[in-house]
Parts: structure tokens; C-alpha cells; sequence
């Protein structure tokens, strides 16, 4: 059974508090529970995991090498300036999605640029907390046409 990560950067776990206007009122958790009822429907297993500290979700990418078959991140703010995850998702060569809740283009201009976009199969913005099922589904797509489903999981 495929395997992926669901990976949250900082100040996510505030959904739901933070920013109502902008990210709307659902908490990660709600977005998580979604996100679990559509890996189950196309048969994968889903972690998820938030961190507002850079060096453990840099830790959980390389980890995730030969163990995950794709990763959906939010980097949140470190999309724009982290060059350290930026190169964690190059060197484990994972297929992965970039989502956000808001359209960063829309946004002030330092939102504009994601270094992260380089490395990643594709990026989903302005569609609110459904930005992340699409992202889930863009991901299950990208992994099958990849055919490189490491099938290490049962």
C-alpha cells in the first residue's frame, strides 16, 4: 500500500484561530480527518504532521526517503525564504505537491515567490482548506503516473 506524508509548517496548527478571513475557521485537525477519508477511498496511508520548527520537518523529508511514496507540504512562511527544505525535498526526490490555503499570489509581494516550487511536481493555492484535498488527489495522480510506488508498506 502507497504511503505519503502530509507535512504542515509553521503556524498551521493555529487554523482555525489564526486569520479566519484569510484561512477560514477549520483546525488542522478537521482538514486532517478529511484528508484520511480520501486516502482510505484510493487505498494509502496517510501521515500528518506540523511543526513550527524548520530542522524537524528538514528531519521527517529525509526520513521519508525509500519509506514514503509521496509528500503534500504547506511550508506556510517558509515557502518563500527556506532554502533548507527547498533542498531536502531535491535530495529525497519524492514526488511532491505544494498546497496553500490562500492564493499567495493575491497576497503581499514577499508571498509572491515560493522557492520551493522548483523541486515539487506542482502547487495548489487559493482554494481554502480544499486546496489540501486537491493537493491529496494531484499527488495520488502524480505517484501513479510516476510509477515508482515504492510498495514497501502493507
Amino acid at each position: 500500500m502507497a504511503c505519503y506524508l502530509v507535512l504542515n509548517g509553521p503556524n498551521l496548527n493555529m487554523l482555525g484561530i489564526r486569520e479566519p478571513g484569510v484561512y477560514g475557521k477549520e483546525s488542522l485537525a478537521d482538514i486532517e480527518a478529511r484528508l484520511l477519508g480520501i486516502a482510505n477511498k484510493l487505498g494509502v496511508e496517510l501521515e500528518c504532521m506540523q511543526s513550527n520548527h524548520e530542522g524537524v520537518v528538514i528531519d521527517r523529508i529525509h526520513a521519508a526517503y525509500g519509506t514514503c511514496d509521496g509528500i503534500l507540504i504547506n511550508p506556510g512562511a517558509w515557502t518563500h525564504y527556506s532554502y533548507a527544505i527547498r533542498d531536502a525535498l531535491a535530495t529525497v526526490s519524492i514526488p511532491t505537491v505544494e498546497v496553500h490555503m490562500s492564493n499567495i499570489h493575491k497576497r503581499e509581494a514577499f508571498r509572491h515567490h515560493s522557492v520551493t516550487a522548483p523541486v515539487v511536481v506542482g502547487q495548489i493555492a487559493g482554494f481554502g482548506s480544499h486546496s489540501y484535498e486537491l493537493g491529496l488527489y494531484a499527488l495520488h495522480q502524480a505517484v501513479q503516473q510516476n510509477g515508482k510506488g515504492l510498495s514497501t508498506h502493507t
